[in-house]
């Protein structure tokens, strides 16, 4: 075949997609009417994560399974937007990796609005002027998220799903590299790249911000300012590349969580998040952690954070593969209540495949 074939071939593809897309438009809005009677939630990540992995389970190529994802990421945010147009806050402002984070879950048809602080999200979140929420909570290098954590003692917030996204950071500015005079960024990404700056810019001044987003911005602002930021901020802010992926460990990545006011349903593959506060006794923890062992319940984090209530007094945050309704994990939760102080289900959610 020629080219000219071959276009024309593509063409009739073309008009056969929109036409099959239309379809799945009428039955995603018919699916609207009638969860719009049920008053269910819009979003609906179980569901949609069992349809990424179907979609991905019969892919015969030669797209990629990450391609393939990208583009139902997409189509489903635009099916989504038909029933109705979800409102999400993010960390912001726009640019940050929490931005991208979001944007790469729920894609361009959503109404988003960034917070300048965790809390301001889960402010949002809580009085209804947000549906759902994202911030990170757990970074690869540096532990546990501790404000994302605390506010979880404070509003009664699910997580209804997780976003892993690996952290690449780069050197944005308005002017060459050998000119760079300053450095900004927030100071766990100037950490990040700590080896790489001392070796390429020894002499730089290095400044901290309250984001990456904002180093951005003033390195659009300033001359001889230079960005440690993301290349979603390099594209937002008009910013040149002067050096891509500087960061110091290239197996960084950052869970982000996604906040709503409901639990999420089953899929088979869910992650099952949990708050509890032991009592002050000898080997109180052990016990707390027996009913998960007995059940062969894989725990994949701990981490304890001051309850702020008494001196000495914690709360323990665990995550575990399962689902809280899954007989088993069901059986585990209700042993651990009887022993323990208090007890909170955060929620359970689709396993990331990233």
């Amino acid at each position: 075949m020629s080219v000219e074939e071959f276009r024309q071939r593509i063409d009739d593809i073309d008009r056969k997609v929109v036409q099959l897309l239309n379809e799945r438009a009428a039955a995603a809005l018919e699916i609207g009417k009638l969860k719009s009677t049920e008053n269910t939630p819009v979003y609906a990540p179980h569901r949609e994560a069992e349809v990424v992995r179907r979609i991905k389970s019969g892919n015969p190529g030669p797209l990629s399974d990450s391609a393939l994802e990208a583009i139902y990421r997409e189509i489903i945010s635009c099916m989504r937007g038909l029933e109705k147009v979800p409102r999400v806050v993010y960390l912001g402002p726009p640019g940050t990796f929490t931005h991208e984070a979001a944007r790469d879950r729920f894609g361009t048809c959503v109404e988003y609005s960034s917070a300048e602080t965790i809390e301001s999200v889960f402010i949002a979140v809580s009085k209804h002027q947000a549906d759902l929420g994202v911030v990170p909570i757990e970074n690869s290098m540096g532990g546990g998220v501790i404000e994302t954590l605390d506010m979880f003692m404070e509003y009664d917030l699910k997580i209804c799903d997780e976003i892993v996204l690996a952290i690449h950071q780069n050197l944005l500015g308005k002017c060459r590299l050998e000119e760079v005079k300053k450095v900004c960024s927030k100071p766990e990404a100037l950490t990040q790249c700590r080896v790489w700056l001392s070796e390429h810019l020894p002499h730089a001044e290095i400044l901290p911000t309250a984001s990456t987003a904002i180093a951005a911005r003033t390195a659009t602002e300033e001359a001889g300012t230079a960005a440690v930021a993301s290349l979603e901020a390099a594209e937002l802010y008009d910013l040149d590349v002067l050096a891509a992926n500087i960061e110091d460990h290239h197996d960084n990545v950052t869970r982000f969580v996604a906040l709503s006011r409901v639990l999420c349903g089953r899929t088979g593959r869910d992650r099952t998040a949990i708050m509890f506060a032991v009592k002050n006794e000898v080997g109180a923890l052990y016990q707390m952690l027996s009913p998960f062992k007995r059940a062969s319940i894989n725990m994949t984090k701990i981490e304890s954070r001051p309850s702020r209530t008494k001196a000495w007094d914690y709360c323990f945050f665990v995550d575990f593969l399962g689902h809280a309704e899954d007989p088993e994990v069901k059986q585990a939760l209700e042993e651990l209540e009887t022993q323990c102080r208090y007890l909170q289900v955060l929620g359970s959610f689709p396993v990331s495949d990233a």
